[in-house]
C-alpha cells in the first residue's frame, strides 16, 4: 500500500521574540537584515523599533545607538558573549562590520544575564557572525549609491577535514564623492575607505569544542568643509580627520564532562585599538589594549529543570586618551565572580544570578539580577525583570563628537563608576488572523541611576561640563508591537514607543537633550508566492525633542529649543534568480533634511560654530542598488 506523501512545512519570522527564553530576547536573523541596505552595523537596525540609530555630529557622520532612550554606552553590545565595541571603539565602531556578516542578532531588554558581565544597564545586543562549519560556500555583495559610496563584501566557509571547518570574512567600503545636499559648505558624508577583515576556526571533537580567529581593520577618512572652500582658502579651512585601526584575537573552548548537560568554557579576547582624530584644531588622541578571560562551568542538579552556572571573570583595560590639553589615561583591572541559578518549570520559570567585582581603582561592586517568565495561558506569556549594572564611564571618547563645536571642556572633578537599577516587564500576547500568525507586545522598563556622569551644555553656554549626578536621573520606556500576517505572503509590523528620559540639571528635573519622546515605525513585507519578488517597506515617525539651548552668531541665545516631528520612509525591491539577488531601494524617499544642522557654519572657528544639535537627517533622498551572489555548500559536506 502507498501512503500519499505528507509535507509538514512551518514558516519562520525573521523577526520575533523568543517564547523558550526567561528573558525577553528579541530574535532578528539575516533575513531581517536584508530588508534593508545593510552594509555595516549601524544600518542594521533600520526596521527595529526597539534600537535606534542616531547620527551625533553634522561633520563627521558619526553614528550611535540608543535603547530606551538611553546613549549606547549603557547598552552592552557582545561579539558571540564577547564583549564588543567598548572602550575607543564606542564612537565609531559601529562602522567596523559589515551586516552581511552576521547571522542573527539577539537584543535583550533590562540587565541581562550575570554570566555576560556587569555593564549591562538598559539592555544588550548579541551579534551572531556567520559560523565556519555551516556559512556559504561562496557570498558575494556588491553594493554601490547615488552619493558614490561603493561597498564589496565577501564571504567564504569550507571544511578543512572531518573536524576542522574555517571561514574567511571580507569587507571593503569607500566614499569617492563630495556630497553638500543641505549647502552648508561641509561634507555630508566623510570621504574615505573603511577595510575589515575576519578569519575564524572551528573545531569539532567527541570531547571538546573549540573556535578561535581574529578581527581586524582600519578606518580612515576625511570630512570637513568642502574642496572648493579649501581651494579658496587653503591656510585656513575646518577639515575632520579619522584614523582607526583594530585587531583582535578571540577564543572559546568548551569541555564536554562525563556527566550529561554539563560542560566548562572558556572564552578569551585579546584587543588592541588606536584611534586619532580631529575636527578643525581640536585633536583626540587614544591607544587602548584590551584583555578579557570568562570561565564557566554549566550544569544542574537533581534535573535539568534546576541550571546552574558559575564562573570567574576578568577584564584588563590599558587606555591613554587626550583631547586638547586634557588626558585622562587609566589602568583597570576587573577580576569578578559570578552564579546563576535557573528554574524551568511547567508554567513558572526564573532566572537568579548574583555576581560581585573588584575594580582596582572603585573597589568592590555587587550586582544582582533576577529574570522570571509566567506561561499565563498557552499563547500568553508575562515577564519581569530587575537588576543592577555598572560601569566607568570614559568622558572623553563616550562624547568625542561634541568637539565638533568651539565649547570648551570642563572635565569632571573626579570618575566614579555609573550605576543603574532596571526594572520592568512584558506581555506578549499570540493570536490567529485571518488563520495566520500574529503576535502583540507589551513592555515598559524603568532605569534609575544612582550615580552618572551629567553632560551639561546648559550650565554655561560657552562649555561643556562633565560632572557627576547631584540629584536624580531616571529613564521610562514604553513600547507597543503587533505584527501580523493577513496573508502567507505579507507580513504587517507595527510599533508605538515612549521615552520619558529626564535628569537633574542643577536642581532642576528636565528632559534629555535629543531624545525624541515618541516614535512609530510600519514595516510591510511581502514575497510573492515563488519567492522570486520580495517588496519591503519601512516608515519611521519621529517624534519632538528637547535641544540644547546655544549661541547663535547675533550673540542671542537660541528661542527655538524643540526639534521637529518628521517622517522617515526607506523602501526596497530584490528580485531572485538561481543564485543572484537583485535589489535596488531608496533610503530617505521624502527627502527630509534638518534645516540649520550646523550653526554659524560659514564661520567654523567662531565661538558660536556648533554642529552637534543634531536630530534628524542631514543627508536627502538617496537611492541604491546592489548584486548578491550565493553559492550554498553541498550537503555532504
Amino acid at each position: 500500500v502507498l501512503l500519499p506523501e505528507v509535507i509538514a512545512s512551518y514558516k519562520k519570522g525573521t523577526h520575533s521574540i523568543s517564547r523558550l527564553n526567561t528573558l525577553h530576547v528579541e530574535n532578528i536573523d539575516a533575513g531581517e537584515l536584508r530588508k534593508a541596505a545593510c552594509c555595516n552595523l549601524s544600518e542594521s537596525f533600520e526596521t527595529n523599533a526597539s534600537v535606534d540609530v542616531n547620527v551625533t555630529d553634522a561633520v563627521s557622520g558619526a553614528k550611535k545607538i540608543q535603547m530606551m532612550g538611553l546613549d549606547g554606552v549603557y547598552t552592552q553590545i557582545q561579539l558571540e558573549n564577547i564583549p564588543y565595541l567598548r572602550g575607543l571603539e564606542t564612537s565609531f565602531g559601529l562602522n567596523s562590520m559589515s551586516g552581511t556578516w552576521i547571522q542573527s542578532m539577539q537584543i535583550t531588554k533590562g540587565t541581562g544575564n550575570v554570566v555576560n558581565g556587569y555593564e549591562s544597564m538598559a539592555g544588550l545586543v548579541n551579534l551572531e557572525v556567520k559560523k565556519p562549519q555551516n556559512m556559504e560556500k561562496v557570498y558575494l555583495n556588491v553594493y554601490g549609491n547615488a552619493m558614490g559610496r561603493m561597498e564589496l563584501n565577501f564571504n567564504t566557509g569550507f571544511n578543512l577535514n572531518d573536524k576542522w571547518s574555517s571561514g574567511w570574512l571580507g569587507h571593503a567600503s569607500t566614499q569617492l564623492m563630495e556630497n553638500d545636499r543641505n549647502n552648508d559648505g561641509f561634507r555630508d558624508q566623510m570621504i574615505g575607505t573603511n577595510v575589515a577583515l575576519m578569519n575564524r576556526y572551528h573545531y569539532q571533537g567527541n570531547k571538546m569544542e573549540a573556535q578561535f580567529g581574529y578581527n581586524a581593520y582600519w578606518d580612515r577618512r576625511n570630512g570637513g568643509q568642502m574642496s572648493n572652500i579649501r581651494k579658496t582658502n587653503p591656510s585656513s579651512f575646518f577639515d575632520v580627520n579619522l584614523d582607526s585601526k583594530h585587531v583582535d584575537f578571540y577564543a572559546k573552548t568548551g569541555f564536554f564532562l562525563k556527566k550529561p548537560s554539563t560542560s566548562i568554557g572558556v572564552v578569551y579576547n585579546l584587543k588592541y585599538q588606536s584611534l586619532q582624530t580631529n575636527f578643525g584644531n581640536r585633536f583626540f588622541d587614544g591607544e587602548e589594549k584590551r584583555g578579557y578571560i570568562n570561565a564557566i562551568y554549566d550544569g544542574y542538579f537533581g534535573n535539568t529543570d534546576h541550571k546552574i552556572k558559575v564562573g570567574v571573570s576578568g577584564v584588563y583595560s590599558d587606555i591613554t586618551q587626550s583631547v586638547d590639553s586634557l588626558s585622562d589615561d587609566r589602568l583597570e583591572i576587573v577580576p569578578g565572580a559570578f552564579g546563576e541559578y535557573t528554574y524551568t518549570g511547567s508554567r513558572l520559570s526564573s532566572v537568579l544570578g548574583v555576581r560581585g567585582d573588584y575594580h582596582n581603582l572603585y573597589g568592590f561592586q555587587f550586582s544582582p539580577r533576577l529574570h522570571l517568565k509566567y506561561i499565563l495561558t498557552e499563547i500568553t506569556d508575562l515577564r519581569f525583570t530587575v537588576g543592577k549594572g555598572w560601569r566607568v564611564p570614559n568622558y572623553m571618547i563616550d562624547n568625542v563628537s561634541l568637539m565638533s563645536s568651539s565649547k570648551q571642556w570642563i572635565a569632571p572633578s573626579e570618575t566614579k563608576p555609573e550605576i543603574s537599577w532596571n526594572i520592568g516587564g512584558s506581555v506578549m500576547q499570540e493570536f490567529k488572523m485571518f488563520k495566520q500568525n500574529g503576535s502583540l507586545t507589551v513592555d515598559f522598563y524603568h532605569t534609575r541611576f544612582e550615580n552618572q556622569l551629567i553632560v551639561d551644555r546648559e550650565e554655561n553656554i560657552n562649555a561643556i561640563k562633565f560632572t557627576n549626578l547631584e540629584g536624580k536621573s531616571y529613564s521610562n520606556s514604553l513600547q507597543v508591537e503587533l505584527a501580523i500576517n493577513p496573508l502567507k505572503t505579507l507580513e504587517l509590523r507595527f510599533a508605538y514607543k515612549y521615552l520619558d528620559v529626564k535628569a537633574e540639571y542643577n536642581g532642576v528635573m528636565q528632559q534629555q537633550v535629543l531624545v525624541p519622546e515618541h516614535r512609530g515605525l510600519f514595516n510591510i513585507g511581502y514575497k510573492t508566492r515563488n519567492k522570486r519578488w520580495e517588496y519591503d517597506l519601512t516608515t519611521s515617525i519621529f517624534g519632538e525633542s528637547r535641544l540644547p539651548q546655544v549661541n547663535l552668531p547675533s550673540g542671542e541665545l537660541t528661542t527655538k529649543n524643540r526639534s521637529l516631528a518628521y517622517p522617515l520612509i526607506n523602501a526596497q525591491i530584490t528580485h531572485v534568480y538561481r543564485k543572484f539577488d537583485f535589489y535596488v531601494g531608496g533610503e530617505n524617499i521624502l527627502n527630509y533634511k534638518q534645516p540649520d544642522a550646523i550653526i554659524d557654519a560659514e564661520n567654523p572657528f567662531s565661538s558660536t560654530f556648533n554642529a552637534t544639535r543634531i536630530w534628524g537627517p542631514i543627508v536627502g533622498a538617496n537611492v541604491y542598488a546592489g548584486v548578491r551572489f550565493t553559492i550554498e555548500r553541498d550537503k555532504e559536506e
